[in-house]
């Protein structure tokens, strides 16, 4: 009995995107590949056991108070140095764990790019771009207002044509022998 060429497309109901995606290559999804990592590390987990808890989150509320109040570029910079120190220790045992589970049993030599212990590299070194780069924001603002760059200014005198070329050098007396009579 043939079909119906439709049932494929019913037969989906309920899945997500990567579960479709995943038995049209047939392939593990992310969900799959999770869950057999979670039941063959039960044992594992048992003898280490980690917190359930996530991390503690700062609290940002005087941060954002503060932030709000501020009027100046200054008062901004304050604001945004203060929330950088607080959360460079976490950041640093982020990009920490991050660089040990790349080099975790020597898998980092000879690695390929794109491969797993490269990508983990990466990572630990962009959860400190992350401050790194706010900091230059922060830089650049305070520069903006503190210490802007100079304006070009004409020098008194007659009004130059602007051309392309640059200014004749001033006449310098050959060098070397001068001719004898």
């Amino acid at each position: 009995m043939p079909q119906d060429p439709d049932f494929e497309l019913y037969d989906n109901v309920g899945r997500d995107a990567d579960q479709i995606a995943a038995a049209r290559y047939g392939i593990a999804t992310r969900g799959d590949l999770l869950r057999w990592a979670r039941r063959d590390s039960e044992a594992f987990l048992a003898e280490h056991p980690l917190p359930d808890q996530p991390l503690p989150s700062p609290d940002l509320a005087p941060y954002l108070a503060a932030l709000a109040a501020a009027k100046t570029p200054a008062e901004v910079s304050a604001v945004t140095q203060h929330l950088l120190d607080a959360a460079e220790p976490a950041l640093r045992a982020v990009s920490d764990y991050l660089f040990a589970t790349a080099q975790w049993r020597g898998q980092h030599r000879g690695a390929a790019k794109g491969s797993p212990p490269k990508l983990l590299m990466e990572a630990a070194s962009r959860s400190l771009s992350v401050a790194a780069i706010a900091d230059e924001a922060d830089l650049r603002t305070l520069r903006a207002a503190y210490d802007p760059a100079p304006t070009p200014t004409r020098p008194p005198g007659p009004a130059r044509a602007s051309t392309a070329l640059p200014p004749a050098p001033p006449h310098v007396p050959p060098a070397g022998p001068t001719p004898s009579r």
